[in-house]
């Protein structure tokens, strides 16, 4: 995986506000409906990684893993990030291909 791709991928869905970061805002809208992809950072802690996984299976709604925290939160210019949610289906699907 290029990781330069996928993090210029993010930071574009992020500058066209089609990203949302926090574990209990991407919950919400996993609930919702409108999140089509969850990135979980493996450094997550226990807790945040069964709640998340949790949510995002009984939601089907697909989860992909980065390296760590930090990488996630500067591919969208902010501190480091455990968790985000693409809330458009486009950015989700190549944001798929692009981690796989």
């Amino acid at each position: 995986m290029s990781n330069k791709k996928w993090m210029s991928l993010l930071g574009l869905a992020y500058r066209a506000n089609k990203v949302i970061s926090g574990e209990e805002l991407v919950i919400q809208q996993v609930r919702n409906g409108r999140a089509h992809l969850v990135l979980l950072s493996n450094d997550a802690s226990q807790n945040t990684r069964k709640k998340v996984l949790n949510k995002c299976a009984y939601y089907q709604i697909p989860v992909r893993f980065v390296e760590n925290r930090l990488e996630l939160g500067q591919a969208i210019g902010k501190e480091a990030r455990v968790t985000v949610g693409i809330l458009d289906s486009g950015f989700a699907s190549k944001l798929c291909e692009l981690l796989d």
